[in-house]
């Protein structure tokens, strides 16, 4: 070929004028094949209706190799964020950790009836049942791998603790789970109602116990309420699992005010006290608050390491609430757990907190276990004119660590005890929680 065909690449783009040349050109093309110098006089006339555009080989090639590199480093990352994603597609798990009667049956409540909460209580109930022999230590192991397939939607955890053919009212308490009594559970109720658990008990618990993990998958956060657990490293796991999104609320309650509720049922309770003092299955009345001095011990535990030990993990996801705070402005705390558990605050719930928390005086001993419309703040502060300061100086004194660090005053008189214009839950501030860097020991 002729000069004008060396050299560096060419982009020849025809303009309309020059189509009617490209008949010529391949005339032209002939002719140098027949060795004619015209046709490279020729090619190079043609050349006058072409625009040339010339290519810089090298930055072609550096262009893409660095093309190339960005891909390859791209693509590990969106591959992780895919494999993130699927496995926890923007659900958010909270665990209510708390003790028995501490308020945690209502604050559950608070959750279970928001519409897009999935909400179970104490399922651990099941594993305590099945293997009472045990001690609460012995059985945190299989409390947390039930916790976390609960987490997880899977509801064949079950299986070791059901029989195979089942239906949705073989598992504790599931009538005051409102997403177990709606749609797709159960058609008793709309998707975002309220609901009430005497009528779901009566109506849907004849549903397939497929229906509860079915259920599960629909919601964005999964909610579960357990007091069977008694030390805060034991959910370590949980809280590092990367299928998890898990934080927790810490439920507390003046001791003296748990203590005279355990008394309205001490016999629901003493199997639970039993395992808790780890009497090898024989049930055990509290008389001696043995169990009381376990519970405060672990609510201690718990707080302290979440406030001074805490592993980087947990930061910003645990959060001390107190239940006398709670009945003193329910619409303040609920809307700061709701924050805290990435959940909006919904209207209507409004209602149904006021009527839940202004009923009229405490409830009944065959009420114990339910939720009902009360007096919350008198039903909090009852434990100060029915019980004997006996028996308050002796709660006071296997619990006065726990009392100390969360707040609540101790009383060295009956009508220190009886006087309620002396309130005896210290102000917030006095024990806000605030984060603390975690010192070794030397």
């Amino acid at each position: 070929m002729g000069r004008a065909d060396q050299g560096a690449p060419a982009l020849l783009l025809l303009t309309p004028a020059a189509t009617s040349e490209w008949g010529s050109l391949s005339g032209q093309r002939e002719q140098r094949e027949e060795g004619r110098s015209q046709g490279e006089q020729e090619g190079l006339g043609v050349t006058a209706v072409m625009v040339r555009i010339r290519i810089n080989v090298p930055v072609v090639v550096i262009f893409l190799v660095f093309q190339t590199v960005f891909l390859l480093l791209l693509y590990p990352r969106h591959n992780v964020f895919l494999q993130n994603t699927d496995e926890n597609p923007e659900k958010v798990h909270i665990l209510i950790l708390s003790s028995w009667r501490s308020g945690s049956s209502f604050v559950g409540q608070l959750f279970s009836q928001h519409p897009n909460v999935f909400y179970l209580m104490e399922p651990a109930w099941h594993v305590w049942v099945s293997m009472f022999q045990n001690s609460a230590h012995v059985l945190h192991m299989a409390v947390r791998d039930l916790v976390r397939s609960v987490f997880l939607c899977d509801m064949s955890v079950f299986d070791a603790y059901m029989p195979k053919e089942r239906n949705v009212s073989y598992l504790f308490q599931w009538a005051v789970s409102r997403a177990l009594c709606s749609s797709p559970a159960c058609d008793v109720y709309i998707h975002d109602g309220i609901t009430s658990e005497m009528s779901c008990k009566s109506q849907c618990g004849h549903y397939p116990f497929s229906k509860v993990e079915q259920a599960c998958n629909m919601y964005s956060h999964i909610v579960i309420k357990e007091v069977r657990v008694f030390d805060l490293k034991v959910l370590y796991p949980l809280l590092m699992d990367p299928s998890l999104n898990l934080k927790i609320i810490h439920l507390v309650r003046d001791p003296r005010a748990v203590v005279r509720s355990r008394e309205q049922s001490a016999k629901a309770l003493a199997r639970d006290n039993g395992i808790v003092l780890n009497t090898s299955g024989t049930k055990t009345d509290d008389t001696k608050y043995e169990v009381m001095q376990e519970i405060c011990r672990s609510h201690v535990q718990m707080y302290e390491t979440a406030k001074f030990k805490a592993p980087k993990f947990l930061k910003d996801r645990y959060r001390l609430v107190r239940y006398e705070d709670v009945v003193r402005d329910p619409l303040r705390e609920i809307t700061e757990m709701y924050k805290f558990a990435n959940l909006k605050w919904i209207s209507k719930l409004e209602s149904w907190i006021y009527n839940i928390t202004h009923g009229q005086g405490p409830a009944k001993k065959s009420q114990a276990f339910k939720i009902t419309s009360r007096d919350a703040m008198n039903v909090s502060q009852a434990w100060r004119t029915s019980l004997p300061f006996s028996k308050v100086k002796k709660i006071q004194d296997v619990c006065k660590g726990a009392m100390n660090l969360l707040g609540y005053q101790l009383v060295d008189s009956e009508a220190e005890q009886k006087d309620l214009s002396n309130d005896v839950v210290l102000p917030r501030r006095q024990y806000h929680f605030s984060w603390l860097p975690f010192k070794e020991k030397k």
